[in-house]
């Protein structure tokens, strides 16, 4: 008799555990805000890497969970009224993907839970009270963009052992993390001996074509790009205006090595978003936000592209080489 009374216990607990979101709330379907400052097609990677994971959790569109999703279309002015959007939908939580969209659904809801995927510093710019214990309706993860931008300096100096001039494109459009990053990469820079050309563009077309020619004139060696979202949705013209003044170049997301850029540094964003759908499950399953610290990325990753390497002209000696997580040849 004990046996059996064993052997229905285990038998519930499985049951509790493969069909958690039914045992909440049966026949109910969770909504999800997905609040974006750049495209659809930009984020693409990103948005099913969180759709896999919250799948593996036992959250199933169409079955428990829906999605809501906004994308400012790279005009950070849009984000306000998108979040407004969302926030007057009642969603269950707002995914937000980065600080300005977080700020954005901060302001336009205190009660919507909001998970951030990824925000430069959350403490400084007012998001949360501190990373253990975050307070209010906002937490999630931290992406150490300038710590990683200095890092990403040090690597292309690795790379071009004479390089004297380096262009830093950064994004005029965030003006909340563009001081800090600028105050860091001064410092490395003048400790590296490398002129830092600060080269201003925006997330559009015509204003990156303007920042090459630009860093052209100025005779760089070598061009880097700060870590902005805003980025993200024109990867392959970046890309491809680097090869084609054949300008060594480094980024901050591996989407632009995946693309044919030659070299990225910096934190894995799909594992960032895999650890964001961990913080939608518990959040979903009745945690507060505000009990939940919020993280910082734990996962990098250093990738080279050979040929692009070869398409530029440029040699990378073996020993650069081998610090790559990856090279693709």
């Amino acid at each position: 008799m004990q046996k059996k009374i064993t052997a229905l216990t285990l038998s519930a607990l499985l049951f509790a555990v493969t069909f958690p979101a039914e045992a909440q709330q049966a026949g109910k379907i969770f909504r999800i805000g997905y609040l974006d400052v750049t495209t659809a097609s930009g984020s693409a990677v990103l948005v099913d890497a969180l759709r896999q994971e919250l799948s593996k959790l036992g959250w199933v569109e169409g079955r428990n969970i829906a999605f809501e999703y906004r994308f400012a279309e790279q005009k950070q002015e849009r984000l306000s009224k998108l979040a407004s959007e969302l926030a007057h939908l009642n969603v269950d939580v707002i995914v937000a993907t980065g600080g300005g969209p977080a700020s954005a659904a901060k302001n336009a809801s205190s009660a919507i839970p909001i998970v951030v995927t990824g925000a430069q510093d959350a403490v400084a710019s007012g998001l949360i009270a501190s990373l253990a214990r975050p307070g209010g309706n906002v937490t999630g993860l931290s992406a150490l963009g300038p710590e990683l931008n200095t890092k990403r300096l040090e690597v292309i100096k690795d790379a071009i052992p004479k390089l004297a001039r380096v262009g830093l494109l950064w994004n005029v459009q965030v003006t909340s993390t563009s001081p800090l990053e600028l105050k860091e990469l001064r410092a490395a820079a003048t400790a590296l001996k490398v002129n830092l050309e600060e080269i201003e563009t925006a997330g559009e077309a015509k204003s990156i074509e303007r920042a090459f020619q630009s860093a052209k004139q100025k005779q760089v060696g070598a061009i880097m790009t700060g870590a902005s979202r805003y980025f993200l949705a024109e990867k392959n013209l970046f890309v491809e205006l680097a090869n084609k003044h054949r300008l060594p170049a480094i980024y901050h997301q591996r989407a632009y090595v995946d693309e044919g850029g030659l070299m990225s540094y910096g934190v894995d964003y799909i594992d960032l978003y895999r650890r964001a759908a961990g913080y939608v499950d518990k959040i979903l399953r009745g945690t507060k936000p505000s009990d939940l610290p919020v993280q910082q990325a734990t996962k990098f990753e250093f990738v080279i592209n050979l040929k692009a390497a070869k398409q530029i002209g440029l040699t990378l000696s073996p020993e650069f080489l081998s610090r790559a997580n990856r090279v693709i040849k």
